[in-house]
């Protein structure tokens, strides 16, 4: 199966990701009348579906939210994971990609291998 991915908006979500303090990455929170935009992915196996809910772990919520596709007037209903506590005291401030490339995307990759080498130690379903 092959993985598609696609532009969409999504309404009821922050216009802004919020930074998390001393994380290397955003969260969204439901907030009425705001959007948020991302990817949508498709063809995802159960198994690595398992993978990204391990990765997200408990901090984020995986819910399912309907979408509007950029490029067409479409809608679908897709997951999201969402920050589970919209009062943390952590979130703050507006995220930005390009800031987060430029400092912190190297950081991140790592992060993310030293989560893949201990997740194929103990692999899930």
């Amino acid at each position: 199966m092959m993985l598609i991915c696609a532009d969409f908006l999504k309404e009821n979500f922050t216009r802004q990701r919020l930074s998390v303090k001393g994380r290397l990455y955003p969260a969204i929170i439901p907030v009425t009348s705001k959007k948020v935009s991302g990817k949508i992915i498709s063809g995802i196996k159960d198994s690595e579906m398992y993978l990204l809910d391990a990765y997200e772990d408990f901090e984020y919520k995986r819910i399912t939210v309907e979408v509007s596709l950029m490029d067409s007037l479409e809608k679908l209903l897709v997951y999201a994971y969402v920050w589970g506590n919209e009062k943390d005291p952590n979130l703050y401030g507006e995220w930005d990609f390009e800031e987060w490339r430029r400092d912190h995307l190297e950081a991140y990759i790592e992060m993310v291998k030293e989560f893949m080498e201990e997740y194929e130690q103990h692999p899930g379903p």
